[in-house]
């Protein structure tokens, strides 16, 4: 009955890295550095942890369809905008295309980038319109806007995954200006960066800023994502999503984790150090990053060579070579806690 299986999942899919216990066991190594998925290090904060526990002790009832005790906090948090809630980052763009794309639409996409783009795209059976970076991985506002303006929607990482560098807010208001369609901008990384493009919003009625609490919260666990959307979108989203998608106990975690900016704001000290030391002491070239984590040019190595020799030091990092549009020979390197910061350095520069 294979045959009944859509052609876009015969191949292909997201591609994870190894996990640390396979690592571990593998190599007889008791102590992993886990630096390949771009996870805080750290648990999260005491107010979610508190917050989950409670809500955890009412997960007979279903949760609240439009999860008001997040989406206040939101506001609270960030302003008098209009949110939209998913399954991490992820749900939110499944749900964003699935809401606005007809099979057969195009969506263009910036690359190279985060897979789950074309993956999202395909499943709604749209066109994936690629639009490479320049050598640089900068982006090439005319080229974006050219396709964008075929495109029910555009998307563009920033800072990008896995290159790390952010657009400039100037850039990205001319894609916004030239394009038809949406402007799906994914700020996963944006709180380590100095940019901001919130300011886009007031101007806009076709931009759309995703964000997570995967990465800065420490809520990777939990997969809650959002996006601040224009209001002509909201009702219409929440519409196409998938009843009760985020449960109750993500929810009340991720509200009480806006409450503690002081965690934040530690790990976003930790990445913008440790940003700098791999920088200056890996002797690879690092390529600028405004993320928490770096692009590591590791030629003449492939990326896949790398990995293998680093995991066999106890360093779990990504090889980029499924990044459609990069060349075979860079690493993506989280950044961790000291010691494995410490351990990655040390094992690299020892290869």
């Amino acid at each position: 009955m294979e045959h009944l299986v859509r052609s876009c999942y015969k191949q292909g899919g997201y591609v994870f890295a190894k996990k640390a216990e396979e690592i571990a066991r593998e190599y007889n190594i008791s102590r992993i550095a886990r630096l390949a998925s771009n996870e805080n290090p750290s648990p999260p904060s005491s107010p979610a942890i508190t917050a989950a526990e409670k809500v955890l002790r009412q997960a007979n009832r279903y949760p609240d369809e439009r999860v008001d005790v997040l989406t206040r906090a939101l506001v609270a948090y960030h302003g008098d905008h209009s949110f939209v809630t998913g399954v991490g980052m992820d749900g939110v763009i499944e749900t964003l295309i699935r809401t606005l794309v007809e099979p057969g639409e195009t969506v263009a996409i910036a690359t190279p980038t985060f897979s789950f783009y074309h993956l999202a795209a395909a499943a709604q059976g749209a066109k994936v319109a690629s639009v490479p970076r320049e050598k640089d991985f900068s982006v090439n506002a005319e080229n974006l806007t050219r396709a964008g303006k075929k495109a029910k929607v555009t998307i563009l990482c920033s800072p990008n995954n896995p290159t790390g560098n952010a657009t400039p807010v100037e850039v990205v208001r001319e894609v916004l200006e030239g394009i038809g369609g949406v402007l799906f901008l994914d700020n996963a990384y944006v709180e380590f960066s100095d940019v901001d493009y919130l300011p886009l919003l007031k101007k806009s009625d076709n931009l759309i800023l995703g964000r997570t609490f995967s990465k800065v919260h420490s809520l990777a666990g939990l997969r809650i994502g959002y996006a601040f959307v224009p209001e002509w979108l909201q009702s219409y989203y929440q519409r196409a999503g998938t009843p009760f998608t985020v449960n109750s106990v993500s929810a009340a975690a991720a509200a009480h984790a806006l409450l503690d900016r002081e965690h934040a704001m530690r790990y976003i000290a930790q990445v913008k150090r440790w940003r700098k030391r791999y920088s200056d002491e890996v002797k690879y070239p690092v390529l600028p990053s405004d993320a928490n984590f770096v692009m590591v040019d590791v030629s003449p190595n492939t990326g896949d060579q790398m990995v293998e020799k680093l995991a066999r030091q106890g360093v779990i990092v990504r090889s980029c070579r499924s990044f459609a549009g990069l060349p075979d020979h860079y690493i993506r390197v989280s950044i961790g806690e000291d010691w494995e910061n410490e351990l990655f350095i040390q094992a690299i520069n020892g290869l």
